[in-house]
């Protein structure tokens, strides 16, 4: 028997939602076949089968949200398709094990159990997670109320879990709210240094301290947009960055009039490989040069220590109809400049009609960012956690710049791009961020570059 589990979806992903299941029990399935789809914040991927079988049991609905290593399904090796086809779990489904008893409810297989054994009614309890998800939080809440738990119709008031016992007692008021606790060393390393500072932080839509946001007052033709998950947990992901790492940023004035020249005399043979060498493969390649050079850029934060990777994994950004997504280029030091583009084209191409997958995102130590061609001048990047630093390339636009010519000075025109390098100041330091910086600008300047 084959435990089909959710898989690891990225370093920060802890969860996913299943979006759409492509069997049922009672399928023959093949190796590497697509089984479900998964939507994270990061990327929606396909699930596929680790072996061949016939599915035996689906174990969660679509829509549930699933922790990383959570039973999605279950293959039989042995089995044949002649399995009795059953659906899997939904909101018009009773999950596995589970009675008619608020089957229209959105709420995972546990939450429905959870709610059986405390005696609750799905159908009266109203969800508080991801669209309307009961959680086992709502559950308890409801279990703790006064008119919770309904009887169930097709079970005696003996045999419902919970009968003959004393109804549960209100919880407590919960206490006040402490106030501001003070920054500083508090014992127990940065760890806890952190958790004071998460406790004083600003909320979103509310304030901090005696600064508060005033009301929003609707007005006719305003249009109010939910966030996508995708979109809140991106959210999140820049506030926390914002709020642990020190951010400086320094920027750098780039001739690239030599790399052009260079990617001009190329481009049409790349092209005819269905590649496409853009400038941002130089920027990726110049890039790891540097971080060869200087490797502490090339790491991550650990509590009281940081770690310099071994390998160089840069990601890229890609703009998706879903939005942005960073794609690691894996040992990205052992690519030639052709090997570099030709991941650049193959991830953004996948990116953008959603075949990403779970390893294509994961494992990047330093990012370079490219926001895009129009009126871009230059503008400082959130770091990507975990890594210390990120590059942002700005609008490539021709300028005059002095040039030496014939032992003397000349104003020329050239291709002259912004790059703009946000760092973490906790472990970079600017002497070492300007020197890395200035690298790259050089490497670029000179295009020193194999091809």
């Amino acid at each position: 028997m084959i435990d089909v589990q959710m898989p690891q979806l990225g370093e920060s992903v802890a969860e996913g939602t299943v979006t759409q299941w492509h069997v049922k029990v009672g399928d023959a399935v093949s190796r590497e076949q697509p089984l479900l789809e998964v939507a994270t914040d990061k990327a929606d991927s396909e699930v596929p089968s680790p072996g061949d079988g016939v599915v035996t049991e689906i174990l969660v609905a679509e829509g549930d949200v699933v922790p990383t290593g959570g039973l999605l399904c279950k293959i039989d090796e042995n089995a044949t398709a002649a399995a009795t086809p059953n659906p899997p779990p939904g909101p018009e489904t009773p999950s596995a094990g589970g009675n008619d008893d608020g089957a229209r409810a959105l709420a995972s297989p546990s939450s429905r159990k959870l709610a059986r054994e405390q005696g609750v009614d799905l159908n009266t309890v109203q969800g508080t997670g991801d669209r309307g998800r009961i959680t086992h939080d709502d559950i308890q809440r409801a279990a703790a109320g006064p008119a919770a738990a309904r009887p169930d119709p097709g079970r005696s008031e003996a045999a419902r879990p919970g009968a003959g016992r004393p109804a549960a007692a209100p919880a407590p008021p919960a206490p006040p709210a402490p106030g501001p606790a003070p920054i500083g060393r508090t014992g127990t390393g940065a760890a806890g240094d952190i958790a004071a500072l998460m406790n004083t932080v600003p909320q979103p839509g509310v304030g901090y301290r005696s600064y508060k946001l005033p009301p929003y007052l609707p007005k006719e033709g305003d249009e109010v947009v939910a966030f996508s998950r995708r979109r809140r947990i991106t959210a999140d992901h820049m506030v926390y960055s914002t709020t642990v790492s020190p951010h400086v940023v320094t920027v750098a004035e780039i001739d690239i009039h030599a790399t052009s020249l260079l990617r001009d005399q190329h481009k049409r043979a790349f092209k005819a490989e269905g590649v496409s060498l853009t400038f941002l493969t130089f920027v990726v390649a110049a890039t790891v040069k540097a971080l060869r050079e200087y490797p502490k850029l090339n790491s991550r934060i650990l509590d009281d220590a940081y770690v310099q990777f071994k390998d160089i994994n840069v990601g890229v950004a890609v703009d998706t109809p879903s939005g942005l997504l960073v794609a690691s280029i894996k040992n990205t030091d052992q690519l030639s400049l052709r090997g570099i583009a030709m991941q650049i084209t193959d991830l953004a191409s996948r990116a953008r009609v959603g075949k990403i997958t779970a390893d294509d995102l994961s494992g990047v130590t330093f990012t370079v960012s490219n926001p895009g061609r129009k009126g871009n001048l230059f503008g400082g990047a959130i770091i990507s956690q975990p890594n210390v630093g990120i590059l942002r390339v700005g609008e490539i636009k021709k300028r005059p710049v002095v040039v030496e010519s014939g032992g003397g000075d000349a104003i020329a025109i050239h291709p002259v791009m912004y790059s703009a390098l946000s760092y973490d100041h906790r472990v970079v330091d600017g002497v070492e961020a300007n020197e890395f910086l200035w690298r790259i600008s050089d490497i670029l300047t000179r295009a020193e570059f194999e091809i």
